[in-house]
This record gives structure tokens, C-alpha cells and sequence, in this order.
């Protein structure tokens, strides 16, 4: 996949179309992701005893991973992302528009 846990994120369609957020979760054997702030959804649950109280709950949901893009905090936009290897011989992601190495 080409987008990690921790990433800066732009959504670019459905619903939540132009919202920036961050990676909380990946899962790349089902290809989606769980975003900040993004497809929530809400929950009525019941209470669970006297320790765990119900109500209305609201969590983030997880979208297909080909609805976001990284966002590349330079260009402040989304960006496709390359992969390249170092010198070391170690492979990167590499921003395809500035040529900025992701992975630190």
C-alpha cells in the first residue's frame, strides 16, 4: 500500500471529499484505512453494566485506500507517491512532485 499508519492524508472523494486528517490505522490485506476525523459513524449503544455506560457513540470507519493521497506538507496538496531506493540500499517513498523523501 502506498499509504502508512502516521501519514497525512487527503481524502479525494466521496463524502468527506478535500478533508485532511491523519492515518490512524492501515489495513493493507483489505486495502482501506481509518482516517482522523473522516466517515464517521454513529452507534447507539446500551449500557453494559454499572463500569460501561450507553449512549450515542461516534467513531471513525474505514475507506478504501485508493480514495486518499498523501498529503505532501510542501506542496500543501495531495501527491502521488514513488518509491526509490538510497544510496544505502535502503527503499524509500519519495513525493512524486518535489522529490522529498517520506520515510524518515
Amino acid at each position: 500500500m502506498h499509504i502508512k499508519s502516521g501519514d497525512t492524508v487527503v481524502i479525494i472523494s466521496g463524502k468527506d471529499a478535500g478533508k485532511v486528517g491523519k492515518v490512524l490505522k492501515a489495513f493493507p490485506d483489505k486495502n482501506r484505512v481509518i482516517v482522523e476525523g473522516v466517515n464517521m459513524i454513529t452507534r447507539h449503544k446500551k449500557p453494559m453494566g454499572p463500569t460501561e455506560p450507553g449512549g450515542i457513540v461516534k467513531y471513525e470507519g474505514p475507506i478504501n485506500a485508493s480514495k486518499v493521497m498523501y498529503y505532501c506538507s510542501k506542496d500543501k496538496k495531495g501527491v502521488r507517491v514513488g518509491h526509490t531506493f538510497l544510496n544505502d540500499g535502503k527503499k524509500v517513498r519519495v513525493c512524486k512532485k518535489c522529490g522529498e523523501v517520506l520515510d524518515k
